[in-house]
């Protein structure tokens, strides 16, 4: 049974009810639109609207620095307004930001539409995961794992279709598959308005003739344990650079394996999350047992490190061979990575701040896509002793992380006290 049939045929067994049901439809759907769009949008920027080389890689930048204010944006406004509600507003912005690419190939405007979906696509990353979070409860490590395997089915179902699309090798055939990534945004929002409030901690009702309390809540940004945190988290979420940069640049300059080893080794990666996310969640689902994956991650990050440079000292087999061994490991990291980082920025969170903190640690993943591409061709540059240390960097940033983890529980869930005033 495929992954998607398997999640809709355990409605008794998915955290959150009805609602949790719902939220799986809409990552499938927000998922495909992006599996649409995402494999052809550089095409669509070359061949449609006409933007040169530099063009093109300047728009990616500024979009992805302003996508990095989306998270902690829509961290903070969700701990002050309704979750759906800002959900949903995150949603449409996405939606008119593609929609308004259609309008024009005017450089600036491109630019401007292209951040305005950046900063909704990191802040929409940030709130989904938030409901999921308060929705599932105890249980947010297997459901974030189902929703992670839902996901990544709509990626693969979005992109066979794009492929399709580009069959035709015509400018309407990449006009329709952003709009059908504009479309997929509209159908989450209308999805998103059955969805109900999930408790939330940080917002709570009061009788209004009572004493209102009002709570200052705990702030990330001055919490250094939790911002330390979030920095080895960018770190560890480097992984994600090494399948869309790392692996086909290596292959193509450095390597003997065939060139069309790349897209194979993507599709690897992508059934395995897919097969294993679910069954691997099962061994991160406390505090505890997430801190313990810290230690085999860490082997799995050196170890693929390794695999990577071996992949140069062999012939064409070899190397092939060393080459799925990297992607297998390095897929291996990035579930466990998945599995323990649902569970540890949660846990290290203060209940009275879960957006807010939420939002901050939305920053690792953010910055990752800035500093991966640099990490992962400075380790190509350098050779196979680049990947050794590739590795091992963040091999021991998996022990610093435990290390810091470790520390941080001891002294409970905070490092920095949340005020109460009561307003009479």
């Amino acid at each position: 049974m495929n992954p998607i049939r398997r999640a809709a045929a355990w409605p008794s067994r998915v955290p959150g009810g009805r609602d949790g049901r719902r939220l799986l439809t809409i990552a499938l759907i927000d998922r495909i639109g992006s599996g649409l769009w995402a494999s052809v949008s550089v095409l669509y920027f070359t061949y449609v609207a006409g933007l040169s080389l530099g063009q093109v890689g300047t728009l990616a930048a500024v979009a992805g620095a302003v996508g990095i204010a989306g998270a902690p944006i829509g961290g903070r406004l969700a701990d002050r307004f309704p979750l759906p509600r800002v959900l949903i507003a995150v949603q449409l912005l996405r939606a008119l930001a593609s929609f308004a690419l259609l309008t024009t190939d005017h450089y600036a405007l491109l630019v401007v539409f292209c951040a305005l979906g950046g900063l909704g696509d990191r802040a929409g990353n940030v709130l989904t995961r938030l409901y999921a979070t308060r929705i599932a409860g105890p249980d947010r490590v297997r459901y974030q794992a189902v929703q992670r395997t839902v996901a990544n089915a709509g990626w693969a179902l979005g992109g066979l279709a794009a492929a399709a699309a580009l069959a035709l090798g015509s400018a309407a055939a990449y006009r329709w598959l952003l709009a059908g990534d504009a479309l997929s945004f509209v159908a989450t929002a209308l999805l998103t308005l059955r969805c109900g409030e999930p408790r939330s901690p940080s917002r709570k009702v009061t009788d209004s003739n009572s004493p209102r309390p009002t709570t200052i809540p705990p702030n990330p940004w001055r919490d250094s344990t939790y911002l330390a945190y979030v920095a080895t988290d960018t770190v560890l979420f480097l992984d994600d650079a090494v399948f869309k940069v790392g692996l086909p640049l290596w292959i193509a300059h450095a390597s003997s394996a065939p060139h069309g080893l790349a897209p194979l080794l993507l599709v690897l990666n992508n059934v395995l999350v897919v097969a294993f996310q679910v069954p691997l969640a099962r061994f991160g689902a406390t505090t505890a047992a997430a801190r313990a994956l810290l230690v085999p991650l860490s082997a799995a990050f050196a170890l693929g490190g390794v695999a990577m440079a071996a992949s140069a000292t062999g012939e064409t087999d070899a190397a092939t061979l060393f080459l799925t061994a990297a992607a297998m490991l390095f897929t291996l990291a990035e579930m466990l990575h998945a599995t323990i980082s649902w569970e540890l920025s949660v846990a290290l969170a203060p209940d009275s701040a879960q957006g807010a903190y939420l939002g901050v640690h939305g920053l690792a993943q953010s910055a990752q896509r800035s500093v991966g591409p640099l990490a992962v061709t400075t380790a190509i540059a350098t050779g196979p002793l680049g990947w050794l240390a590739f590795g091992s960097m963040i091999a021991v940033t998996c022990m610093i992380q435990r290390r810091l983890v470790n520390d941080r529980l001891a002294h409970g869930p905070l490092s920095v006290a949340s005020i109460t005033v009561s307003e009479h």
